[in-house]
């Protein structure tokens, strides 16, 4: 790569940071002062709709957007779609964020499309009527530009933050998708599950289609609200089905292909089944649309989808896991997955968390199955310092709790410690699996 094209893709993401970033820091309401869809609005139309060339299927949700989005990209793809596929925060490079048919966005591509936005952000900060684009607004408005130019068949785009107020929620998708609604975020989204899944059933459009997991009742009476409201069509993908709620109830009527038995995954965990019931019932809601998607793609696609740093096995004797677990339910999921899907005598936790999570109550799921718990912080601005997540750790569990300064310092430390027979696994935070991968030379790429 020349060092013109390294210098202008430096600039380029040097220029994007200079917007406010709340992966960074958290506003301190969750309004439309801080989120405000009427700037993404105005960028697309400045570069004429681009959102409109394709259509979109839309994820919202606490826990398993990610791995849902990689379920449909995956079936999607070997169904013959060319797909597009927006996902947040990234593990190693920015453009992991913005892929075609699983490929990262080009170094050159960013650089010609930061240049084509440039004027448009600046038009409208300067004009002050909403205030300049965030990270995160400016981020999508390109990467929904981009799959328009590379002529995508569909986009499955991942929510950032809630739903209602998220820059994503500009699109009209062809089915709006929520994975299983739990308590994350609360400072921003509400104290209740109501309030937390009133936002996420944001993305729910008039006369639209809606696929959910199931729920726990108080967040389904929301979704189920939300699509009476909106005159929209509702579907639950539970363990025996897809069941429609409205304007039913009728089913369940069997997955496809799975009649023949859960077919392979090839993502790990028994939380996986849940993520993959909800793709499987949404590709039922697109071949109701007239959508030809055939079993073997389908059964192709569950069983090849990536999904890195979740439920990631990086090595063995000792096992290493790793896995981006960053609140109380995904904590419960992980701690369930490893009683599940391994084997092992004694488990060494590493522990590094972001600003925002309840520590205590993550150390008190995780932490009584571990021998030994080392706790780091990651090199992200988010990162709560090691000696506080140790204070919040000791009251939780009954083990040694030791603190070491870095992630690298911290996987090495528990390696050492642990025996063949042992497991290893590193969690809390994405940025904490990011830094373990990156010690570990599984970041092909980095920014």
């Amino acid at each position: 790569m020349s060092e013109d094209l390294e210098r202008s893709y430096r600039q380029a993401l040097d220029y994007l940071n200079r917007f406010i970033d709340y992966e960074k820091g958290l506003p301190p309401a969750y309004s439309p002062v801080s989120f405000n869809l009427e700037r993404t609005a105005r960028l697309l139309s400045s570069l004429g709709q681009p959102q409109e060339k394709y259509p979109c299927l839309l994820i919202a949700g606490t826990k398993g957007k990610g791995s849902t989005a990689a379920f449909l990209e995956s079936i999607l793809r070997a169904s013959g779609r060319r797909t597009g596929l927006y996902t947040s925060p990234h593990l190693h490079t920015w453009r992991e964020r913005i892929q075609v048919e699983r490929r990262p966005i080009a170094k050159a591509e960013v650089v010609a499309w930061m240049e084509r936005l440039c004027p448009l952000v600046e038009e409208m900060s300067a004009r002050g009527e909403y205030g300049p684009p965030t990270y995160y607004e400016i981020s999508t408005a390109l990467a929904l530009d981009y799959f328009a130019e590379k002529r995508v068949d569909v986009a499955i785009l991942e929510v950032g933050l809630g739903g209602r107020l998220d820059a994503t929620n500009v699109v009209t998708p062809v089915v709006s998708i929520l994975t299983t609604i739990g308590y994350d975020h609360m400072e921003i989204l509400g104290p209740t599950l109501t309030h937390i899944a009133g936002e996420k059933a944001g993305i729910i459009k008039p006369a639209g289609r809606a696929v959910s997991a199931v729920q726990p009742e108080e967040a389904l009476e929301v979704i189920r609200e939300t699509c009476r409201r909106q005159g929209a069509l509702l579907w639950v993908a539970d363990e025996e089905g897809v069941r429609q709620l409205l304007p039913g109830p009728a089913g369940p009527w069997p997955y496809p292909v799975w009649s023949e038995g859960t077919p392979r995954l090839s993502l790990r965990g028994p939380f996986q089944r849940t993520n993959a019931r909800v793709a499987l019932a949404v590709v039922m809601a697109l071949r109701g649309l007239g959508w030809d998607i055939p079993d073997p793609a389908v059964r192709q696609g569950l069983g090849t989808a990536r999904w890195p740093g979740r439920l990631e096995v990086a090595g063995e004797r000792p096992l290493l896991v790793l896995d981006g677990a960053h609140n109380v339910d995904s904590a419960r999921a992980l701690r369930q997955a490893l009683q599940a899907e391994f084997s092992f005598r004694r488990l060494i936790l590493v522990l590094g968390f972001s600003r925002g999570h309840d520590i205590a109550a993550f150390a008190s799921e995780v932490g009584p199955l571990a021998a030994h718990i080392l706790v780091t912080a990651s090199r992200h601005p988010r990162a709560v310092p090691a000696g506080q997540v140790a204070g919040a750790v000791r009251p939780a569990v009954a083990v040694p709790v030791e603190e070491v300064g870095d992630v690298a310092s911290a996987l090495e430390r528990a390696r050492r410690l642990a025996a063949p027979a042992d497991l290893v696994c590193v969690t809390g935070s994405l940025f904490v699996v990011a830094e373990a991968r990156e010690a570990l030379g599984l970041a092909e790429e980095r920014d």
